[in-house]
């Protein structure tokens, strides 16, 4: 029977002074709270999937710890009974109007938004879902020149300041701006592989850290681990949060490896 080993990290970075992520691991949450080291599962896929999620509450608007946890509470509540597109979109669109009915509640939540980005894990195929600027990435074998990164999620974002590589910017979000009929989560249909490996992370990594620079650290992560999978993934969430605090840790750092094993 094939499983899902899941190592996931969450830091509040070097600038922000508290952490607005949240995420969700199977059954299993964290809510706006760092991590001192690496949490690594190991979930079985037979006769229920496996969601795994990160979300990225909007810094500058009221409340985004609260977003995304109340978003990711939701998922692990419904994340044993997604199994189409269609279970997945309804999902998202019922944290999306959980988190304007919460608002619509309490002043001091209107407006609170989220990002998220996630996958759904079943016996024949996984299903990458977003909205915002959290992403999803295939980890691409190596060979011969490392391992790569195949980006599955699309950015919400607007087109980057010239001489930027990235926006601070999202276009659309769970909450706060976007109207309740208007959203859609980006959705990828793969069959699940044997082997195959994902990272998911919010904009604390990949803002200041560059792809080709996450693939590397990657790449170098595999080449030490002496054949322990897990041990490859914890040491290279390290190494990619290390990455993210070198470069100023700009904001909060949130990322989950996946691996699927037979």
């Amino acid at each position: 029977m094939p499983y899902v080993v899941v190592s996931a990290l969450s830091h509040d970075g070097v600038v922000r002074d508290h952490n607005e992520d949240s995420l969700v691991l199977g059954p299993w949450t964290l809510c706006a709270i760092s991590t001192d080291s690496p949490q690594s599962m190991v979930f079985p896929l037979g006769g229920t999937p496996v969601l795994v999620a990160v979300a990225d509450g909007l810094g500058g608007h009221p409340a985004g710890d609260v977003a995304s946890a109340l978003t990711v509470r939701h998922l692990a509540e419904v994340g044993p009974r997604l199994r189409t597109e269609e279970d997945v979109t309804e999902a998202v669109r019922s944290c999306h109007a959980a988190l304007h009915e919460a608002g619509e509640a309490d002043p001091a939540l209107t407006g609170m938004a989220t990002t998220v980005a996630g996958a759904v894990f079943d016996t024949e195929h996984l299903l990458v879902f977003n909205v915002g600027d959290s992403q999803v990435h295939e980890i691409t074998p190596d060979r011969g020149e490392g391992l790569g990164l195949r980006l599955l999620s699309t950015d919400d974002s607007p087109p980057p300041a010239p001489g930027r590589r990235t926006s601070h910017l999202v276009t659309r979000t769970l909450g706060g701006g976007t109207a309740r009929d208007e959203l859609r989560p980006h959705l990828v249909r793969l069959p699940v592989e044997p082997g195959a490996r994902y990272l998911l992370c919010t904009d604390g990594l990949t803002d200041p850290v560059a792809p080709e620079e996450l693939a590397a650290l990657l790449t170098e992560a595999a080449a030490e681990a002496d054949g322990d999978p897990q041990g490859d993934d914890q040491r290279a969430l390290v190494d990619l949060w290390r990455a993210a605090i070198r470069a100023g840790g700009p904001d909060n750092i949130t990322l989950a490896l996946v691996r699927i094993e037979e």
